[in-house]
């Protein structure tokens, strides 16, 4: 795949050919009104996508999500249902394993569950977090990805390989990628070859030339091994952790929550606002910090951290702990260098 949005795209198109084959040569004009569902903690290219392939994003249904970001199964049910009685047809649930901000894991044998009883598709999007399974410490998050009809993955995500390296996995065993997309071009996929033709894999996908970017995973893989990956994934989760402790021992940085990923979100709280939280323009006031931080560390050059807000929480600092070069070091550097930006503020 090209990326984890256009994997996410071919799920949704493949769930919906697999329950509207027609839909292949008779276009939406075969279709009854279609309903998929996610939550708000999505990746944006769940609702592009279902714009992209005609469905429209109305069809995209928000699920709740609780105070950590994750899916709640008994609100999938009732989103579900409340579809139905509007006259949709269900036929997809996109939960997502890491999810971009808060680094949430939806629980995957729930959803899965309700799958199952309601006869949906169940895609994974585990851009993010799905090289977490290489790990025997944390693929416990991830529990319930093998009920999945679909997963994207991204080892140029966590796993550092080089951009593009994206895979899109399917339980089916029936073709379906060729029949859903295959357009049977004689000049191109001839059927009378002298080697197995199974190997062209290229009418499968809606892009005909492309890179061998499955290079770039097998030759990492081949350099590092099994064991040396997943060290590279737990080495990203232990200074996450390592890094959310520290902050706990310095004055002025506020954790948004624990980090249950790499993902470590935190407020930076400079020394005019201590202690004046019960202000009423605190919150207004805390906004300002991270874009003004960010301005400054980056005319300095000497680092670059995202921030963003997020439902009612103000700008905050999302800081993702993957490059496997990083120490301990660093994450000293990192809240010393925030200290001193940050101490006229």
């Amino acid at each position: 795949m090209t990326g984890g949005s256009i994997s996410n795209m071919y799920a949704v198109n493949l769930a919906r050919y697999q329950r509207f084959p027609d839909c292949k040569q008779k276009g939406l004009r075969a279709l009854p009104p279609l309903a998929l569902f996610t939550t708000k903690e999505c990746h944006y290219s769940i609702k592009k996508g279902a714009a992209f392939l005609g469905l429209g994003t109305d069809s995209v249904r928000v699920v709740k999500a609780d105070e950590r970001g994750k899916m709640i199964p008994e609100d999938l049910e009732r989103q579900i249902s409340l579809a139905e009685a509007e006259g949709a047809v269900p036929f997809l649930v996109s939960a997502t394993s890491g999810t971009t901000v808060l680094g949430a894991f939806d629980p995957l044998e729930a959803i899965a569950d309700v799958c199952q009883r309601r006869g949906l598709w169940l895609h994974v999007d585990a851009a993010w977090g799905g090289s977490v399974l290489l790990s025997q410490t944390h693929r416990h998050l991830l529990d319930g990805i093998q009920r999945a009809d679909s997963v994207a993955w991204n080892p140029h995500k966590l796993l550092t390989a080089g951009l593009q390296c994206s895979a899109l996995l399917l339980r089916d065993t029936t073709n379906l990628l060729k029949r859903c997309h295959g357009s049977q071009a004689s000049y191109l996929f001839q059927q009378d070859k002298f080697y197995d033709v199974a190997l062209d894999t290229g009418d499968k996908v809606v892009q005909c030339g492309r890179r061998v970017d499955c290079l770039k995973l097998w030759l990492m893989w081949k350099a590092q091994g099994g064991q040396g990956l997943e060290r590279r994934v737990n080495q990203a989760f232990a200074l996450a952790r390592y890094l959310a402790e520290e902050m706990k021992k310095r004055e002025g940085f506020e954790l948004v929550m624990e980090p249950e990923f790499v993902n470590v979100c935190f407020w930076f709280v400079p020394p005019s606002l201590r202690g004046k939280q019960e202000s009423l323009d605190y919150s207004e006031r805390l906004a300002k910090v991270a874009p003004v931080l960010k301005e400054r560390m980056v005319k300095e050059g000497s680092m670059m951290i995202g921030y963003q807000p997020h439902g009612t929480r103000g700008n905050f600092f999302r800081l993702i702990v993957a490059n496997p070069a990083l120490t301990q070091a660093d994450m000293d550097f990192l809240l010393n260098e925030l200290e001193r930006l940050g101490q006229d503020l």
